[in-house]
This record gives structure tokens, sequence and C-alpha cells, in this order.
């Protein structure tokens, strides 16, 4: 077989390429998860100071109890994906802070339901309400080309999370 120069420039050039384009790739997307990672930081730390003493967990039992109405224990563990026990500890200090309290099932006496209180409905829509106003407030200073940008992402990255 001949050496032919234009072959070996070609395939290298096209390797070249690739290689760029994947670290191209690569370097955006770490850019990415380091832009959503600070946003989201900033959007929590405009929460209430109440808030930010919860877990995780206890902060997704109230979201969840909050969009999704009264749940067992059970069945806040399996949505959450922790053990029973965590999941009793996290309500178990929700009750205490008077956020959730315990009711019985309406038609199964044996069940019992967590609910929010009065106080925990109030906490989720101070928190949410903070959230969204500290956002508003950033997106207003944006100009307007930026603005149509960010919602034209927001589309985007729905199809990411439900992939």
């Amino acid at each position: 077989m001949q050496y032919n120069p234009t072959m070996t420039s070609s395939k290298n050039i096209e390797s070249n390429i690739a290689s760029a384009v994947e670290s191209t790739v690569e370097s955006a997307v770490a850019e990415l998860t380091l832009a959503f990672g600070s946003l989201i930081r900033r959007i929590r730390a405009a929460a209430p100071s109440e808030l930010h003493d919860l877990s995780w967990t206890q902060k997704s039992v109230i979201v969840r109890l909050d969009k999704d109405g009264s749940a067992t224990a059970a069945d806040l563990a399996r949505a959450e994906g922790v053990k029973s026990q965590s999941m009793g500890a996290a309500i178990a200090t929700l009750e205490k802070m008077g956020l959730v309290e315990r009711m019985a099932h309406p038609t199964d006496r044996r069940r019992i339901n967590i609910v929010l209180t009065a106080k925990g409905k109030a906490m989720r829509k101070n928190t949410r309400e903070a959230k969204h106003t500290w956002l508003a407030h950033a997106i207003e200073k944006l100009d307007k080309k930026e603005q149509e940008k960010l919602f034209a992402a927001a589309e985007v990255i729905k199809k990411l999370v439900d992939l």
C-alpha cells in the first residue's frame, strides 16, 4: 500500500475535529452544570431563614404534602427513596416544629396520614413567594434578548428533565 498524505491528513483532521467537538461539549456540559448549581443555590438562599434549618428530606416532605396532599409515612418514604425509619424521624421533627400533623385516614382507621398544618402551608407559601420574587427581580435585570433566550431555554430544560 502506498503512502497517501492526503488521506492521512484528512483522517487526522477529522480526528482532531471530533476531539475538539467532544472537548467543547464536555466543557459546555461542565459550565452548564456549574451555572445550574449556582442558580439553584442562589434561589434557595432567597428562602426564609427557618427553612435553612431543615434537611433535604424534610423540605421534600413539605413540598410533596403541599403539592399532593396528605400521605402516609410509608408513601412519603417510598416517594423520597428513604427508609421508613428515616422518614419517621423527619416527620417527627416537622411535627415538633408544628409544620405537619398526624391524622387518622378517613376510611381506614389503621392508617395515619401526614398533613401540613396551617403553619406548614404558610411556610411553603412564603418560601415559594420569596424564591419567585428573587428570580423575577433577577430576570428583570436582564435585557429583553437575554430574557427571551432564557425563556426559550426553559422549554429545552423541561425536555431534558423528561428524558
